[in-house]
């Protein structure tokens, strides 16, 4: 099942505070099972997912939509009954970034993982995609042109 859609990043978004439950955490954090995706609008299009658990965790998320050209992920058809997705409408897709102390140029996106997102429940899961071998772990969300991707 793809779970973007068609839709451009700009009417695509989390609202402020959007809740979360997370059975399963996320990977290597599996006690962090609740957690909130927030947005402070001069970051955009970098959002917080901040994870609740015994050390509270932050990461830096995007959505890719119209921020990765031609990424399309699907979802192995027991994921996507997992979080009750139907649709492509249903899913909020939310990768993870990986940014650099010392050079934040250098930052790069997780494509293989991404946090799938029931945008009307909350209830989320951190996947691996089924078509995980078209994309890397270690996207570079900067070109070595300068431009962004």
């Amino acid at each position: 099942m793809k779970v973007l859609s068609e839709t451009p990043a700009a009417t695509v978004s989390a609202p402020p505070g959007l809740t979360l439950e997370l059975p399963f955490g996320i990977v290597g954090f599996p006690e962090h099972q609740r957690g909130e995706v927030l947005h402070v609008e001069d970051q955009l299009p970098f959002q917080w997912l901040r994870l609740h658990g015994p050390t509270p965790l932050n990461f830096v998320v995007i959505d890719p939509a119209g921020l990765v050209p031609d990424y399309a992920p699907e979802l192995f058809d027991e994921d996507a009954a997992s979080l009750g997705i139907v649709t492509a409408d249903d899913a909020l897709v939310l990768n993870i970034v990986t940014v650099s102390r010392t050079q934040p140029a250098t930052a790069t996106v997780n494509l293989v993982g991404p946090l799938i997102i029931n945008r009307h429940t909350g209830r989320a899961r951190q996947v691996v995609i089924s078509n995980h071998s078209r994309y890397s772990a270690r996207h570079p969300l900067v070109t070595a042109e300068g431009g962004d991707r």
